[in-house]
């Protein structure tokens, strides 16, 4: 038999006045059959007493075995059981206590088919509703572990993803430092103390989903000093924010790999100087930002990898939005165009 937890123990106080309920309704209708009062409560507080007692088991021992397919011929033979044995106790107890009056005992003995139906109707009621209860529980449970393991596998995901977002970067700062250790030395210092300070804030965002509009500047500044150091007087950097909407949040450590990726695509394949613009503006309580570098799709060269950047971002930004179209890419006028469109989840 199962034991009786707190979770169930709440719900006595329910069965415990269903009882006195039907002690009362039962009371005054043997009454008028001609029993006394004293065998009318007696009746009807030990017949009620034990069929809650009934339900309460039903209602209890459900909670820890739950039929499933068999669930409809369950409900039927625990009722038929419970009934049975119910009605046996309290024929046998109520004949023992009023053994002496017959008209009693030949009324109990006329009422047992009443009594039967009734105590199997509450029962198989009783039964429904718990099965019914806790077969709902039982859903709600398995949807939110569901929902936990969706979570944990999304989660996981996107530190994939971020974390695959990271080498290509240092790869490339290390080589432009160790180049620049034999014929330039103060550059190189000064560039290992930037990147220093660039990797000090990846590990401090890590565990952050959401970063302002301000702190995810700074932190691009921080990646552009680096790469300007790289590359020189070659590459320049237009910044453009709208007024009120640096708090404005997005996603954090998703800037960079947008403007990696302009970079790539602006100087890789050319040996003048480039700009690169970066604007911010609200549009329709979301934050647009967008990224353009120069692009000649002639002399443009395919570049070699296995197709990261953007199509992780977008992937990323689907992930913590479920939305396809927040990342856009376009050329127009020779640039090439990217647009991160970012939700304000309030």
């Amino acid at each position: 038999m199962a034991s009786l937890n707190k979770n169930t123990a709440k719900y006595i106080p329910f069965f415990v006045g269903w009882a006195l309920l039907w002690i009362f309704i039962q009371w005054n209708v043997l009454l008028k059959f001609g029993i006394t009062e004293t065998e009318a409560i007696v009746d009807s507080y030990v017949s009620n007493i034990l069929l809650a007692a009934s339900c309460f088991l039903v209602f209890n021992n459900m909670k820890y075995y739950l039929p499933k397919n068999e669930k409809y011929w369950f409900i039927l033979a625990i009722s038929f059981v419970l009934s049975c044995v119910w009605l046996l106790v309290i024929r046998s107890m109520l004949w023992y206590i009023f053994k002496n009056d017959q008209h009693y005992t030949v009324t109990l003995q006329q009422s047992s088919t009443v009594r039967f139906g009734f105590a199997f109707l509450m029962i198989g009621c009783m039964s429904t509703i718990s099965l019914l209860w806790y077969t709902q529980k039982d859903q709600q449970r398995t949807d939110t572990q569901q929902k936990e393991i969706q979570q944990l596998a999304k989660d996981a995901e996107l530190f994939k993803l971020r974390q695959q977002l990271q080498p290509h970067f240092l790869f490339n700062s290390l080589n432009s430092i160790s180049a620049l250790t034999a014929t330039q030395p103060e550059k190189a210092r000064h560039m290992i103390q930037q990147l220093s300070d660039f990797l000090r804030g990846t590990l401090k965002k890590d565990d952050q989903h959401k970063n302002s509009l301000k702190e995810e500047l700074q932190y691009l500044e921080l990646y552009l000093d680096i790469e300007k150091v790289r590359f020189g007087h070659r590459l320049n950097t237009e910044i453009s924010v709208e007024e009120n909407i640096q708090q404005m949040e997005l996603p954090s450590l998703i800037l960079q790999p947008v403007v990696e990726n302009a970079i790539k695509f602006g100087l890789y394949d050319t040996i003048g100087e480039v700009t690169i613009s970066i604007t911010a503006k609200k549009v329709d309580e979301t934050l647009v930002v967008t990224v353009q570098n120069p692009f000649d799709a002639e002399t443009a060269q395919p570049l070699q990898g296995k197709g990261f950047g953007l199509a992780s971002i977008k992937r990323r930004l689907f992930l913590l939005f479920a939305r396809q179209d927040l990342l856009q890419t376009k050329t127009e006028d020779n640039y090439f165009i990217t647009t991160i469109i970012i939700p304000q989840i309030i």
